[in-house]
């Protein structure tokens, strides 16, 4: 029987006990860890807890594990390119064509379901270990992703994505040739007018619209097409691909968004297939200060073949 130690966080102190483990332990029901709470398999400074207990800074929480996990994530056999590896964090280089997470039909076969069974893979109980979602690339973006491990990390890595203390860039191929060699487009993005649509806008009329910042370098320009650098200062829905589009120069293969803000394609209906085709846009770089260790580290990846086919 496995039991864990767990030593009550400053920013859990005063939670009830089954929402303080449930924290720690990503794969269970609050349901079902009150119920081992009920069984006497817990325990707060060697004392046996009660449901209703609530935990405070420093307290040290004892588990034994008697019942399996309830709230499990499908694990998929995916190959991953893991570029880095820790105790707390991964970094996965994301192909294109593999939808980050599930969402709405795609409820495995996902990046975080490939994840999954790499960590079940690597403890003694499947489901011990839920991996977390900081950042998202689209489905037909590749690129760099960190993905967290435990909630600790996972809290600190979001604080520091949502205040702008990472550095992220991409590698865009667009369309036409640019009349800058620089820009920093700051044009605030919103939903693209309509009922329910998941589209994104940069005109006036966007709704719920924040602001939104890319900085923009032209590091090759080939007549038909170009190669940027985009640097991403926030992290608004289809942010690049919007921007580039709205300034004239949509990312290459895009199959949504046109230039000057045109909507090439209405998004896909109900059983309709989805598109196999990536769009040239690829997450290069990404740095962060690691949320346990406190260094800063970064992280770079080339643009893989598909990317430049696009250019051809």
């Amino acid at each position: 029987m496995l039991k864990f130690e767990f030593i009550v966080e400053p920013y859990l102190s005063g939670v009830r006990i089954d929402s303080f483990l449930s924290k720690h332990l990503r794969n269970y029901t609050r349901w079902r860890l009150s119920r081992m709470v009920r069984t006497g398999a817990v325990f707060v400074n060697n004392v046996a807890a009660s449901t209703d207990q609530r935990v405070f800074r420093s307290q040290i929480v004892c588990l034994r594990l008697v019942e399996p996990p309830d709230k499990l994530l499908t694990p998929s056999p995916i190959p991953l390119n893991i570029v880095y590896e820790d105790p707390w964090l991964l970094v996965v280089d994301k192909p294109a064509g593999l939808i980050a997470h599930p969402v709405g039909e795609y409820q495995s076969d996902t990046l975080i379901n490939a994840i999954q069974h790499h960590l079940d893979s690597l403890s003694p109980v499947r489901g011990l270990l839920r991996p977390g979602i900081i950042h998202r690339l689209d489905r037909m973006t590749s690129g760099l992703l960190v993905v967290p491990k435990e909630h600790m990390t996972h809290r600190l890595l979001a604080i520091d994505f949502e205040n702008g203390r990472t550095s992220k860039s991409y590698v865009a191929l667009v369309e036409g040739d640019p009349d800058f060699d620089d820009q920093q487009i700051n044009l605030p993005i919103g939903q693209q007018p309509g009922n329910n649509s998941v589209l994104m806008s940069a005109k006036p009329t966007a709704g719920k619209a924040r602001s939104a910042r890319t900085d923009v370098v032209v590091k090759n320009r080939c007549g038909t097409h170009a190669v940027l650098d985009c640097e991403l200062h926030t992290g608004r829905n289809h942010q690049i691909r919007v921007h580039l589009a709205e300034v004239g120069h949509p990312v290459l293969g895009d199959e949504f968004y046109g230039p000057h803000g045109v909507i090439r394609k209405a998004p896909r209906l109900e059983g309709e297939r989805p598109t196999t085709k990536r769009h040239a846009l690829h997450a290069a770089k990404l740095g962060f200060e690691h949320p346990v260790l406190k260094t800063w580290i970064e992280f770079r990846s080339k643009p893989p073949s598909d990317f430049w086919a696009l250019a051809e």
